[in-house]
């Protein structure tokens, strides 16, 4: 839940930061000098792709939390990776059962579950990289099919 408060907390941040940005983006291009017309373009164009980019990982989100809640209602979420007891994993058991998810993953390549649970696995071990590389590719499968 914190981490959704934290989310809502920087899109607000954001979209404060954008209008006032915007606004002096505005009196930039109003002045008619050069300098000032570039400076304008550019306080328009980066908070642009600030709030493209932050839309991409609020959409990831979303979409890799409804993924991994539909994979627990079919009960696939037990890795069988042992947790610490902070609730983390731990990276030794995930390291050793991680071979059986990446086959998984290469012996059925068209299953958003077995390359969910292989994201899940990338994350467990530590890598958040291929984690986050894996559960793409799982959202990727399971909206096409």
């Amino acid at each position: 839940m914190t981490a959704k408060v934290g989310a809502l907390a920087m899109a607000v941040l954001l979209a404060v930061y954008v209008a006032l940005v915007g606004w002096r983006a505005v009196q930039f291009l109003g002045t008619g000098e050069p300098v000032a017309i570039g400076i304008g373009i550019a306080l328009l164009v980066l908070p642009i792709i600030a709030v493209w980019a932050i839309w991409r990982e609020l959409a990831f989100g979303m979409r890799s939390q409804a993924l991994v809640k539909r994979l627990e209602a079919e009960g696939g979420t037990d890795l069988g990776i042992e947790m610490r007891e902070s609730g983390r994993a731990d990276r030794a058991s995930a390291d050793a059962e991680f071979a059986r998810f990446r086959a998984d993953a290469e012996a059925d390549p068209d299953s958003w579950r077995a390359w969910l649970r292989l994201g899940m696995a990338y994350d467990a071990a530590g890598d958040r990289r291929r984690a986050r590389t894996a559960v793409r590719r799982a959202i990727e499968l399971e909206r096409a099919g």
